[in-house]
């Protein structure tokens, strides 16, 4: 293929070949409109991915005010849900990237709707042993050697708790049927109408009806049920889903097996990176002076947990395109997706970064009034700042797993990073040098580098020609 003169004057700044030694031109104009598509996903999924997630730090905070007891039962019951439940279900969703991304980009917009279902279907016969593990945990805890009246408080608030549990289990398919189909408006109305009734329901339950710890729990299932029925309206009634809104039949139960097919490895792709940091946090207790590596540890986490809505956006943009395009038949264009994402995400974490590092010995104040801990956040900043860049690429590269179906690829790579890099050089470092907490991060660093890398690498050599005559292969077979 003769390079036009309309390509020279846009900028030639890549040329790639197909399987068939075809070249490919990449040139600024369709980079920049690839990084506009991505951009229209990828901006409205960060406020939708944060005020999901605020909904929770809300009710933490409203709590935590109860008093110390409160705080620290409520943080610990957050924390077990998360690790339990939360992080399971949003991981198993995740397989709804994957085969409703590509089905939307084949066309068949039928099987998107009853992919949705069967994953609900799925997620809430999930929800039922976490729910009953819920109910005994304050017995657990107390069984483990926890404070009792911690264990007391926090298994009431875990037990109320399983209606949120059960409500993620249908918002997140719901979040990934109009991701997929690049509706992110409709998401971004509801999130933001559930967080603004959370604030002063949240309120009200804690202080002024006197359920306190249990109130805050309640008011975080009642603001997601509230976020699902807007949604589940929106998809009934607007004529935007009609193509893809489909009845229910049986063939939601014959998609059972092809959804835990990819779910179960999205699911350990998403849970072994939640849970190192967790791991690292008990282990920081083992510590000298635990109260203040804890409590500098918790802050950075936090950071890093809000600042990944980034470029989780820019993942949950770019797994759109390339499914829709592997489904459609065309892998150049999930090759020119993958290359936007990666310039957008560089151009994102140098700011963040650079932000974090310039305000360094000021931001712990956002979480602390603790001039000790705000200053030991401060000393461990360039490897937080490090942190974040790393995480932004690799956050960008698992978007671009879970588009093309590479799930078990992915949760392969965070288990070497994690588990067999991370976490045994962080507590090698911590317990047997004089960095402790710096070891720490050094350990975190090292395991998200090497998480980076291994991703890396799958996404370079993804034969994306391959993979979209495989996605259509697939799906003309269960049609």
């Amino acid at each position: 293929m003769e390079t036009s003169r309309d390509a020279m004057e846009e900028g030639l700044i890549l040329v790639v070949k197909d399987n068939d030694d075809e070249k490919r031109l990449i040139t600024w104009g369709v980079l920049l409109e690839e990084m506009k598509k991505l951009g229209y996903i990828a901006g409205p999924m960060v406020a939708v991915t944060l005020s999901q997630y605020l909904l929770q730090i809300i009710s933490v905070m409203m709590v935590g005010h109860l008093g110390e007891l409160a705080l620290s039962s409520t943080s610990l019951a957050t924390s077990l849900s998360i690790v339990t439940g939360f992080s399971l279900i949003s991981g198993m969703s995740s397989a709804l990237e994957t085969l409703c991304g590509q089905a939307y980009g084949a066309q068949q917009y039928k099987k998107v709707g009853t992919q949705t279902y069967t994953a609900i279907f799925c997620l809430l016969i999930v929800c039922i042993p976490i729910a009953v593990l819920w109910r005994y945990t304050g017995a657990l805890l107390i069984l483990v050697g926890q404070s009792r009246s911690i264990s007391h408080e926090a298994g009431k608030c875990i037990t109320c708790l399983i209606p949120a549990l059960f409500s993620y289990a249908i918002l997140q398919p719901l979040d990934r049927y109009f991701q997929m189909q690049s509706l992110i408006l409709p998401m971004l109305a509801s999130s933001m109408v559930a967080l603004c009734i959370h604030i002063p329901l949240c309120w009200v339950l804690v202080y002024k009806t006197g359920l306190g710890i249990i109130g805050g729990a309640i008011s975080i299932g009642i603001s997601m049920w509230l976020n699902i029925i807007i949604l589940l309206s929106y998809m009934m009634y607007s004529p935007s889903c009609a193509k893809t809104r489909s009845p229910l039949s049986l063939e939601v139960f014959h998609g059972m097996k092809q959804f835990f097919r990819y779910a179960v490895p999205s699911a350990v792709m998403t849970c072994l990176e939640w849970w190192s940091y967790e791991i690292l946090i008990l282990l920081s207790g083992l510590l000298p002076n635990p109260e203040l590596e804890i409590s500098a540890l918790c802050v950075c986490i936090n950071s890093i947990d809000t600042l990944f809505t980034i470029p989780y956006g820019f993942g949950a943009g770019v797994s759109t395109r390339v499914s829709n395009e592997l489904g459609a038949g065309n892998p150049h264009g999930a090759r020119v997706a993958v290359y936007a994402v990666m310039l957008l995400t560089l151009i994102e974490t140098a700011i963040v970064s650079s932000t974090v590092f310039a305000n360094r010995h000021i931001f712990g104040y956002i979480f602390t009034n603790d001039k000790e801990v705000v200053d030991y956040v401060a000393k461990i900043a360039p490897f937080l700042c490090l942190h974040i860049v790393m995480d932004s690429l690799q956050g960008a590269l698992s978007g671009v797993a879970r588009g093309v179906g590479w799930q078990d690829l992915g949760a392969y790579a965070n288990l070497a990073a994690f588990y067999l890099v991370g976490v045994p050089v962080a507590a090698l470092l911590g317990f047997w040098t004089s960095l402790r907490g710096e070891g720490f991060w050094i350990g975190i660093l090292a395991g998200v580098t090497i998480q980076f890398i291994l991703l890396s690498l799958v996404t370079t050599f993804t034969d994306y020609e391959k993979q979209a005559t495989k996605a259509r292969e697939r799906l003309n077979e269960e049609e």
